[in-house]
């Protein structure tokens, strides 16, 4: 248990500014390589295949992946929370049955996941008003991407009790095995083989089991107090239900997103195939950030849950503080440099003039802003560590979800241009922030026990 214990002690004892840093640093690199891996789709396709291939792999097929993946990978966060919890209280026989439990979740979200993306793939699209060029490519890239599901969330849920125990370097190792895999095999199956769009989604599918091998294999290596039995290991309902009542407002509040942002797409289809691939250029690159943004809220949530597992509320609150600058300046560095890097980036993935200035101007309007959305990624990764999962979903549906769908019909729709639809994302992130950063400062987001003891201390 040694190696672990250390991992556990810089979280709730080392300065939290260096180890937090030093723990965000290999998940950041991780899900930059895992949008360069998600890229690299984009950029092969898109020059190998066209602009009608570019938007049957990013537009509606991306908003639908990024709704239904999303929703999914959110609930198994909750595993993360209890899992990270028991370990900064050292409680190694809930850290043990958490990673069971963990497990049969993912088979069972992977299975749900890849019937359900198979199925209603084109009834989705259709929904989304595709258009009628790219509708058939975009719906074998979706059934195919859809079934290598199972070891998809197995990576995912495995990567999240690693770092959940304080380990983030073995999945950046993880992802860099896979992104060379997942390139190799692009270029072989859409500039050798020739099999377009389907062998894209190919080589993501097969890609993603080779990472979900290589985690797996990693847990079976854990010290034997903390690796579950392959046989006779008890599964702790309690646990599993624990996990699923703060998985699920996590999942509900990844879906308002994207269930707004396909409200959005649909706005973009219906000014044609070069808005769809220029704003599927531009997402890729908004792309980045997000997981960066993301990678942020994963440290603050390990920090604040195994700092409230073991009971150290101050550290847990010099954790926020510590966690909001560094997303500020991330936030802020970021857009400068996608502002400024625009033209070669988005002409990455096609040089249709129509499609690069498109790309390009939706950039500038969207990504001058990133900073708006601090407050609420820091907030409400803050209150997943503690277990208060509830509210954030309830604040991120006013906020985001009603607010984004309320403007685009009343407003969005009837006067759709690239302008109109892309303001829609600076306005409901300053909105949700100030919603977050209020209820942070006036709401009781710490659970009610802790709140108490905090105030008959400071009393003292």
């Amino acid at each position: 248990m040694e190696k672990h214990a250390l991992a556990k002690d810089r979280i709730t004892e080392g300065v939290i500014w260096k180890e937090m840093l030093l723990f965000f640093i290999p998940i950041m690199l991780g899900t930059l390589l895992q949008q360069l891996y998600n890229a690299a789709d984009a950029i092969i396709v898109g020059q190998a295949l066209g602009k009608e291939a570019l938007a049957a792999v990013g537009g509606s097929s991306t908003s639908i992946i990024t709704l239904l993946v999303n929703f999914f990978v959110a609930l198994a966060s909750g595993a993360s929370v209890v899992i990270s919890q028991a370990y900064g209280a050292g409680r190694e026989r809930r850290v043990r049955e958490g990673i069971y439990c963990s497990m049969v979740l993912a088979v069972v979200c992977g299975a749900v996941l890849m019937v359900l993306g198979v199925v209603s793939a084109r009834p989705l699209l259709v929904l989304l008003h595709t258009t009628a060029d790219t509708i058939d490519s975009s719906a074998d890239y979706l059934q195919v991407y859809f079934l290598g599901m199972i070891p998809t969330m197995l990576y995912n849920m495995g990567s999240g009790i690693l770092r959940a125990m304080g380990d983030a370097k073995k999945p950046l190792l993880f992802l860099g095995v896979c992104i060379v895999a997942n390139v190799g095999l692009d270029m072989l199956f859409v500039m050798v083989f020739h099999w377009g769009v389907v062998g894209a989604a190919a080589a993501t599918a097969l890609s993603q089991v080779m990472c979900a091998v290589m985690v797996l294999l990693v847990l079976g290596r854990l010290p034997e107090n903390l690796r579950p039995k392959l046989r006779g290991e008890r599964f702790n309902r309690l646990i599993l239900y624990r996990m699923i009542q703060i998985g699920i407002p996590a999942g509900i509040q990844s879906s308002m997103y994207n269930i707004a942002n396909m409200l959005v797409q649909s706005a973009i289809n219906s000014l044609g195939t070069d808005a769809m691939a220029g704003w599927t250029a531009y997402r890729k690159i908004d792309d980045i950030y997000w997981p960066i943004s993301n990678a942020i809220g994963i440290a603050i949530m390990t920090f604040v849950g195994q700092n409230y597992g073991a009971r150290k509320i101050d550290r847990v609150k010099g954790s926020i503080r510590v966690g909001l600058g560094m997303h500020v300046i991330v936030s802020a560095i970021f857009s400068v440099l996608t502002c400024l890097l625009r033209y070669p980036l988005i002409r990455l993935f096609n040089d249709d003039p129509t499609v690069l200035q498109i790309g390009m101007d939706v950039t500038v309007m969207t990504c001058s802003f990133y900073v708006l959305f601090s407050c609420t990624e820091v907030m409400s990764a803050t209150m997943r560590g503690v277990g208060n999962a509830l509210k954030p979903a309830i604040i991120t549906l006013c906020t985001t979800c009603v607010v984004r769908i309320l403007y685009l019909w009343l407003y969005g729709f009837a006067h759709a241009s690239n302008g109109v639809i892309a303001f829609c994302y600076p306005l409901t992130w300053g909105i949700s922030s100030v919603a977050f950063l209020v209820y942070y400062k006036f709401g009781h987001w710490l659970p009610r026990g802790v709140m108490d003891r905090q105030q008959t201390a400071a009393k003292k």
